[in-house]
């Protein structure tokens, strides 16, 4: 990929992204295949302000040593130098960015209870500085190709034209391909802007999913404090807005914790902790998952639900037409990132405090009082189908049509 498109993707990122603000520090965290976007990327972070840009590397072969190999009471042990980090990061609150590029199936064959143990005691320790900086600071995922996950995606090609092919389908999916990708942003995210704005003005407090191809067949709860969100946010008390996800096709809102019954069925394969778990089911009954199967890594999906109290419950509802972009490309990305957004989803675990009107005026316990369910974990799977259509049930009992044949109704 030429030098001038990359660089127009890092200033996106840094920009629309996350809008670093000046003198604001940056964390970039990503693996270290693609260090020539990196370093663009990092000057683009300074370019737009930034006092200090720092990289934080992640790279799956050593994780999966780390699982082989260390004990499970040090894997799940949180260092004090690491703690001393995460405070430091609740006072500077910096921009942060991730670059996804993993193997879709990099950990496939580890010890996964081992991990899930590790990951649920570092958890107690981090949970609370977690919770320190919800809705506090810019953050966006992205994406650079890594060549296995390339592999995967075109699995028919060599190494380098895979990595070439993946970037023109990432860059064209994230809108981030033409002249001006600040401009597009722009404007896709005034669209998003004003989907939410009909969205709110409904007063729902039901969404209602049929789906005849698949089977899906599944109602949930939305709380009165709910709004619908997509497109760009902005931090409370401050005119800086970011873009989480880049590419983005969503409009989402958070559901009522404990509030959800029926079936749904996945469409697409979902990547959860380097496995692909394919062709699953969840029932609901009283807001959680009761029963659970999957064609593929049934067990993988199993120990998911099982991460904490709250991971068999929803956290978020997501609205995303069936005819998408990313849809249209006709590729099939093995991650979530991209395959979130070419389909209606719903997300198990946590949920968004920031979906909730006035959601500044808040505590993390108080949201979470209100409904907004509370987990170690945030997993989108998708669920969107050609004829899946969506209706919601407003507060004074009239149902409203959302979702036609897999499309907007409106």
């Amino acid at each position: 990929m030429d030098r001038e498109t990359l660089q127009r993707y890092a200033r996106l990122i840094a920009r629309s992204g996350v809008n670093i603000q000046q003198g604001q520090y940056a964390v970039i965290r990503t693996a270290p295949e693609q260090l020539d976007f990196v370093e663009l990327l990092a000057e683009e972070c300074y370019l737009a302000g930034a006092a200090k840009v720092l990289v934080e590397w992640r790279y799956q072969p050593l994780t999966r040593l780390d699982i082989r190999y260390q004990s499970e009471e040090i894997l799940g042990r949180v260092e004090s130098w690491e703690e001393e980090k995460m405070k430091k990061k609740t006072e500077l609150l910096p921009a942060n960015i991730y670059l996804c590029s993993e193997d879709p199936d990099g950990l496939a064959g580890i010890d996964q209870d081992k991990w899930a143990r590790a990951q649920q005691a570092r958890y107690q320790i981090t949970r609370p500085y977690s919770d320190a900086m919800e809705n506090k600071y810019q953050w966006c995922v992205a994406a650079v190709p890594g060549v296995k996950w390339a592999k995967k995606v075109f699995p028919g090609l060599g190494q380098d034209e895979a990595v070439e092919k993946l970037w023109q389908a990432i860059l064209s999916c994230a809108r981030a391909d033409g002249e001006d990708p600040i401009a597009d942003w722009e404007e896709h995210s005034g669209r998003l802007r004003r989907r939410c704005a009909w969205l709110n003005s409904l007063n729902l407090r039901r969404l209602i999913y049929k789906s005849a191809s698949t089977g899906t067949d599944f109602s949930v709860g939305l709380l009165p404090q709910m709004l619908f969100c997509g497109g760009a946010e902005k931090l409370p008390g401050k005119e800086v807005w970011y873009n989480a996800n880049i590419p983005s096709e969503e409009v989402f809102t958070t559901p009522r914790s404990g509030d959800a019954e029926g079936v749904v069925y996945s469409t697409m394969p979902l990547s959860y902790r380097g496995v692909l778990i394919e062709n699953f089911s969840l029932r609901f009954e009283k807001g959680r998952v009761v029963e659970a199967h999957a064609e593929k890594n049934e067990e993988a999906l199993k120990l998911m639900l099982a991460m904490d109290e709250g991971a068999s419950m929803l956290g978020e509802c997501a609205l995303v037409p069936y005819k998408s972009p990313i849809r249209e490309s006709g590729i099939l990305f093995y991650n979530t990132l991209f395959d979130e957004n070419a389909s209606c989803h719903l997300a198990l675990g946590m949920g968004y405090s920031s979906c909730l009107k006035d959601f500044d005026q808040y505590s993390v316990e108080e949201a979470r009082a209100l409904g907004v369910n509370d987990s170690m974990i945030h997993e989108d799977f998708m669920i969107g189908a050609p004829d899946l259509n969506i209706s919601g049930v407003t507060a004074d009992g009239q149902t409203v049509e959302i979702f036609r044949n897999g499309d907007w109704a409106i």
